[in-house]
């Protein structure tokens, strides 16, 4: 009820952390906010509006990140909370207000005018039906004329979007849309932990890795409503965007291409062991040596992230832990140093039978690249393997 929001302003930590305070409420608008004194009042307002016509225990806050042009002045006259949010960011900004709300269900989205806070109501049908994340879809309710640029709409939410669902299995089909409905229990279990603009993808992509019921619904996108810039810079932003996505995902990003030069470099060598052409032996044992590196730094990274809570418990590597641990990397590394060891000990045979002297390549070199390639395998797994223990001492 309009009567119940009443305006106070509540500095709070930017991190999701629990509140004491029962949640009396059914559902929070919350609208980050820097400097957003043209359109705020338009978006309050609508947002007041919605509540009251649904007859909903419900609040508005502003989760305001630094504002110097009045917009704290104009929430708090129109009875919304403002919640004062100090670490910059849009991310840090929705975390304080996500802390600080007391609804049941969170529906957030920018308070620029770009989407319609009076029709929220399928956000709430299905947050009501048991959904703990709901995304708008600007491409199926409908985008106006000059609402997004030509670039954002035709290459990078399509492609950021594409690499979402093709990286995480994700069932979202709009990954930046900015208004979007959720359970504030179900997200603050996530621990989200990015401050800028990527804490919209990872809300997506946790949501998706714990396995959380996720829905869209069509939402439409209006023109900003601003006379200035927007916050959102193109290009630095979409880099955000991607590298989070791919830092998120070892499998993608290590894991696949690793065992793509392991298989290609070990065909290779064993098609060029007999041929004399022993330079294009040294790149393909070269590539399994640092396609190895390449699977070793996906299998840190998922155990790092594992253990500080960035990615789930993965039951499929918890399983190959079973198998693969220091012992067994220690006794395989050491196997690969003894094959090197002994490549290269029969190598320097064939060179003490021709005195020391000048050597064929092609009747040496595939003896001793494999052997130079055993060893560094085996270097690298047996301290590869003391690194991931390391990793893994807090499981």
């Amino acid at each position: 009820m309009l009567g119940n929001i009443r305006a106070r302003e509540t500095p709070v930590s930017t991190s999701f952390e629990r509140t004491e305070q029962t949640s009396a409420l059914e559902v929070s608008i919350i609208m980050p906010c820097l400097n957003e004194a043209e359109t705020l009042e338009t978006c309050i307002r609508k947002a007041q509006w919605f509540i009251t016509e649904n007859d909903l225990a419900g609040e508005v806050i502003i989760a305001d990140n630094g504002s110097d042009d009045g917009s704290q002045a104009i929430a708090k006259r129109l009875g919304a909370r403002v919640v004062d949010v100090p670490a910059k960011g849009y991310g840090s900004a929705l975390k304080g207000g996500v802390a600080a709300a007391r609804g049941q269900y969170i529906i957030m989205g920018d308070a620029d005018d770009s989407y319609d806070f009076s029709n929220l109501n399928p956000f709430m049908v299905k947050l009501r039906s048991g959904y703990d994340l709901v995304m708008g879809n600007r491409f199926r309710g409908g985008i106006e004329s000059g609402a997004m640029p030509f670039l954002h709409r035709y290459l990078g939410n399509p492609v950021l979007t594409g690499i979402g669902k093709l990286l995480f299995g994700s069932p979202c089909n709009d990954f930046h849309c900015g208004l979007r409905g959720f359970r504030k229990d179900a997200i603050t279990n996530l621990q989200l932990q990015t401050t800028g603009m990527e804490f919209a993808s990872e809300m997506v992509v946790k949501a998706t890795l714990h396995k959380m019921q996720i829905t869209e619904v069509p939402t439409t996108l209006s023109p900003d409503g601003r006379s200035r810039p927007p916050h959102l810079n193109t290009w630095r932003d979409g880099w955000r965007h991607l590298r989070f996505l791919l830092m998120y995902s070892p499998r993608w990003l290590f894991f696949y291409p690793g065992i793509f030069l392991i298989l290609g470099g070990l065909l290779a060598t064993l098609s060029l062991l007999p041929s004399p052409k022993v330079h294009s032996l040294l790149y393909s044992s070269t590539a399994m040596t640092i396609g190895f590196q390449i699977v070793m730094f996906a299998l840190f990274t998922k155990v790092f992230g594992i253990s500080e809570g960035l990615l789930p418990e993965d039951k499929r590597l918890n399983k190959l832990f079973n198998y693969l641990n220091l012992e067994t990397g220690l006794i395989a590394g050491t196997v690969l140093l003894v094959v090197g060891m002994a490549a290269s000990i029969y190598a320097f045979g064939i060179w003490g039978q021709h005195d020391f002297g000048s050597l064929n390549p092609t009747e040496t070199m595939p003896i001793v690249i494999p052997g130079v390639t055993c060893l560094a395998l085996g270097i690298q797994a047996i301290f590869s393997s003391f690194f991931l223990s390391i990793l893994g001492l807090k499981r």
